[in-house]
């Protein structure tokens, strides 16, 4: 009898003991759980913020990379040459971004470490392709890829004028949104064999980059629409002309989708020489005449020029 109830008890001991580590290991689970829990709502908190940082340092490369850009061009216009626009935009963008990722270390406690892999152009001849490798350490937490921003060359001076004739050979200069040649582009011609070269006499050209906005183009052959073209100094994509990176560089023509922008001419006698679209005078060399002979500010273009802005010659 006494053994019956020696195994009786062992048995409920036993049952309770079960019991009890089985609670106790339910309950290490459980908070085990809210822990790990915790834990990753912290991994999400902190990788989602790593993650705003590298966006927030993504639309900051947009400027940064205008500015190099821009910081380039004022080279030409203070009687320097370029030979590599590319090579050099990609100096002083990493320069800059020494800077930045020291202020981004103050700001955010995060170590960055980036370069400029490529500056190229685009199927836009107003945009500028970056390409920034980027490596960045946050607490645990890292990020390592290529990051690519565009970049506009709309508002920044045009460089092939000063690339093509150097202020340290020539008469040059810039006022207002307008580039003077006075003699410089006829003399820049007369070198290059080109007849008809006075017609380019004290010729102009706008400074800056501006695109046209009217489109399609054979469109600048209705009403005044063309006056006004010149007038606010357009420039207009062409398959003929060169990329910004190109026009630093001093080519007229290049590879890439460029641009195009008319010089005007103001001599009244002169009807004939080359056509004045800009890649034809810094490098195509293609003759044209006047729209109207009667006009001194006529634009002397050829015909396919012509054609392409729906433009009527008159007489």
């Amino acid at each position: 009898m006494y053994s019956k109830l020696d195994n009786q008890g062992n048995l409920i001991t036993g049952t309770t003991v079960i019991l009890v580590v089985s609670l106790i290991l339910i309950v290490i689970f459980i908070i085990n759980s809210i822990n790990y829990m915790e834990s990753e709502n912290i991994d999400s908190i902190e990788n989602d913020n790593v993650k705003y940082i590298i966006e927030d340092y993504k639309r900051n490369l947009e400027q940064l990379g205008r500015e190099s850009i821009a910081e380039e061009t004022e080279k030409l216009y203070h009687a320097h040459t370029i030979h590599d626009s590319r090579k050099e935009i990609k100096k002083i963008m990493n320069n800059k971004l020494k800077d930045v990722n020291l202020e981004y270390k103050k700001k955010y406690g995060i170590d960055i470490r980036s370069e400029v892999t490529s500056v190229e152009s685009t199927d836009s001849p107003w945009k500028v392709l970056f390409k920034v490798r980027v490596k960045a350490d946050k607490d645990s937490h890292q990020y390592n890829g290529i990051i690519e921003s565009n970049s506009s060359i709309e508002g920044l001076k045009d460089p092939l004028p000063y690339a093509k004739l150097p202020k340290l050979r020539y008469n040059i200069q810039h006022e207002w949104d307008t580039i003077f040649y006075f003699q410089a582009l006829s003399q820049y011609l007369r070198s290059n064999g080109i007849d008809g070269y006075e017609a380019y006499v004290g010729a102009t050209a706008p400074l800056t980059i501006k695109k046209c906005p009217y489109d399609p183009y054979i469109h600048h052959g209705d009403g005044n629409t063309m006056n006004d073209c010149l007038k606010k100094g357009y420039f207009h994509e062409s398959a003929d002309g060169s990329c910004y990176l190109c026009r630093l560089d001093g080519k007229g023509v290049c590879p890439h989708y460029g641009m195009e922008v008319f010089i005007q001419t103001y001599i009244p006698w002169k009807n004939e020489s080359v056509s004045c679209s800009d890649h034809v005078v810094f490098n195509d060399h293609y003759p044209g005449e006047k729209l109207n002979k009667l006009s001194p500010t006529s634009l002397i273009l050829d015909d396919s020029h012509a054609k392409k802005y729906g433009l009527v010659r008159d007489g």
